[in-house]
């Protein structure tokens, strides 16, 4: 009988940012293929825990540990904690990040020319550093084990500029609006992060990929909708749960000879 190569069950899995939006899809999909997933998050409070996973908490197989990617030693910690009560993980999401809603301030969404060093440090700090500093300590982890695999999670908006007339709808309402511009550099910065460790730790059998993802649909504003939508081939944003199954793939076998390599799941945005 041939075995099945998406087969995940019992691997150990950390998500970092893993009570967001996206990581708590890719947490549960990845529990429920049978993974052990600890859950990463800055700000692990019970509340939060239960509003994402209700009473799924209680199951086994999960670990839910508090940690600041910024901090090398909280993530230290951290991979202690899940080594402690499972093993050195086979998986690693880097899914945590920092991105400018729409209703940040004002100094935030100006001009370019006017954009906060602060801002800029900060989300530079989580999105880049961040996934840096985890690859360190997981990464490291997992080639001294010498299997594993990283997906880095990227964005349309690290591969192209983002679109500035999508938001013409708040300038002509009179808003001094535009998309920041940290993010895009942040996100930009883990498509060379992901190929140099691809390469670096090929020899001992640690895969590092990076998955491009176009922007998900939460209630937006109409004006924005229809802005974005005209961009996007397939007419629409990304479902939440659209992107659970990218993840499986790179945590499988299924995606056993792919390392260094970027997916793209943006229904066609970059396409044109």
């Amino acid at each position: 009988m041939s075995r099945d190569v998406f087969q995940i069950a019992n691997r150990v899995v950390a998500v970092t940012g893993g009570l967001g939006q996206l990581g708590h899809q890719f947490a549960a999909e990845l529990h429920r293929r049978g993974a052990k997933v600890a859950v990463l998050d800055i700000d692990m409070s019970a509340e939060r825990i239960a509003a994402r996973y209700s009473g799924a908490a209680n199951e086994d197989g999960w670990m839910f540990v508090e940690t600041d990617v910024t901090s090398k030693d909280s993530l230290r910690a951290a991979l202690a904690a899940i080594e402690a009560k499972w093993e050195t993980p086979f998986g690693l999401v880097n899914n945590a990040a920092l991105d400018s809603p729409p209703s940040a301030p004002a100094s935030e969404t100006g001009p370019f020319e006017d954009y906060p060093e602060a801002s800029w440090d900060k989300v530079m700090e989580v999105n880049a550093k961040g996934v840096f500093l985890a690859c360190q300590v997981f990464g490291g982890a997992m080639a001294a084990a010498g299997r594993g695999s990283i997906a880095n999670i990227g964005s349309i908006y690290g591969v192209v500029s983002p679109d500035q007339s999508i938001y013409e709808f708040r300038r002509r309402n009179g808003e001094t609006f535009y998309k920041p511009v940290a993010y895009s550099a942040s996100k930009s910065a883990l498509y060379n992060l992901t190929r140099y460790l691809a390469t670096y730790w090929g020899p001992k059998r640690v895969r590092v990929n990076i998955l491009t993802f176009a922007g998900v649909f939460n209630n937006q504003p109409t004006e924005f909708l229809e802005g974005y939508h005209r961009k996007v081939p397939m007419g629409r944003m990304a479902r939440a749960d659209e992107f659970n199954g990218a993840v499986v793939f790179l945590m499988s076998d299924a995606s056993s000879y792919m390392t260094g390599a970027e997916m793209t799941l943006d229904g066609g945005f970059t396409a044109w």
